[in-house]
């Protein structure tokens, strides 16, 4: 396996998979879920006609969240980042002495590509960049998919919480949000009813994950593997969740498959299309149910997984982040940020650390600190 795949790319273990999938209810349409499709009532009687005519009404504030900012401190807090960045590059150019940094940690790289790119505009409700999250990702059901379900519930939330200080006493000047980034479509080595190779958890299952949220005053993010399926088909099911102001999504294109190749055998890939459409989406519930923006966290760890990054189209509506999502040691995780993170610009940037696999060769899990070391800074931290 290349340095680059970062040791991710794994066969998925049947059994396991089994207990999953009826744990998840199956890979239909998730049990009690809505129909899975974007259904809009028929016009009644010409009504769309008549509202037409009715003189525009101005828009009301959006929902609010316990975390959001005003579009106007979010471009103050933006303007902060780049100045940091400006003055990062500066003074290590002006060192003749300094020694490169080494990846991912050189301010004259990031801001060589073009870091931060400029987007419209800011909106009031924008959780980045005056604010870092920091999450446990994974999937009640499964003790190996990561921190959300590894643990009991009680004990889990202590340790994120922990986790939340312990990001507020590195960097005071930028408020820490909690979250539970749950995997809600999980990729199967097995086709399914479906045919599909993916599970989808019942609603009742998604739900209790997001009143574990609310109980710490936290957000939360639906994840799908689609396997082979599209997310065309699968991000309708969960619009009822969306519609909540403090929910939000991701999508992992490391199950993203194309061509029927069986999730785990290689790396999926999703293209700048698909990641426009979930944000064209996602922009529409924004407007159409007066939400704050939505964050959109997409994971990367190889060139292939987002090949066309520089076709994604930023929205007012959504934030989003590109998420260094492999595993192994300091100096590889480095490497990574910069090669598929640094080098291709969209707007955010996420990094992910793994409580084991991380550490297996007796590397050290690096913490805060160490992370804020990184050129971008992220702002979005997820530990699994």
């Amino acid at each position: 396996m290349t340095r680059a795949f970062m040791g991710r790319a794994r066969p998925l273990a049947a059994a396991a998979l089994v207990a999953l999938l009826a744990a998840c209810g199956g890979d239909g349409n998730g049990g009690d879920a809505k129909d899975g499709k974007d259904a809009k009532a028929a016009d009644p009687a010409g009504q769309k006609g008549a509202q037409a005519q009715q003189p525009a009404q101005p828009r009301a504030a959006p929902a609010k969240t316990s975390w959001g900012k005003t579009a106007a401190e979010s471009q103050q807090c933006f303007n902060r980042l780049q100045a940091r960045l400006d003055s990062a590059a500066a003074a290590l150019k002006a060192d003749s002495a300094a020694k490169n940094p080494g990846a991912g940690r050189n301010p004259v790289f990031a801001k060589e590509q073009g870091w931060y790119p400029k987007k419209g505009e800011f909106r009031d409700g924008d959780l980045l960049p005056c604010s870092r999250i920091v999450a446990y990702y994974g999937n009640p059901s499964s003790t190996r998919m990561g921190a959300l379900g590894e643990f009991p519930r009680d004990e889990m939330l202590r340790r994120l919480q922990g986790e939340v200080r312990r990001w507020s006493e590195a960097d005071p000047s930028t408020p820490v949000i909690p979250a539970l980034h749950l995997i809600a479509v999980v990729a199967q080595g097995a086709p399914g009813p479906s045919g599909h190779y993916r599970a989808q958890m019942r609603d009742q299952a998604v739900d209790s994950i997001y009143q574990m949220a609310r109980s710490i005053n936290a957000i939360m993010l639906i994840d799908v593997q689609v396997g082979t399926d599209d997310v065309r088909n699968i991000m309708p099911r969960f619009e009822e969740f969306l519609k909540r102001p403090d929910v939000h999504f991701a999508v992992d294109p490391e199950f993203y498959m194309r061509g029927g190749i069986v999730p785990g055998r290689k790396i999926g890939t999703m293209y700048a299309a698909d990641i426009n459409w979930v944000t064209d989406q996602l922009a529409r519930i924004v407007r159409e149910n007066n939400l704050p923006p939505k964050v959109l966290v997409i994971h990367r760890f190889t060139r292939n997984m987002v090949p066309d990054a520089e076709k994604i189209q930023l929205r007012p509506e959504v934030e989003l982040v590109m998420d260094m999502d492999g595993w192994g040691a300091p100096w590889l995780k480095h490497d990574s940020y910069q090669d598929y993170i640094v080098r291709h610009p969209v707007e955010f940037t996420g990094f992910k650390l793994f409580y084991h696999n991380d550490t297996k060769k007796g590397d050290p899990l690096m913490t805060p600190r160490d992370v804020l070391n990184l050129w971008p800074q992220p702002l979005y931290i997820q530990y699994q």
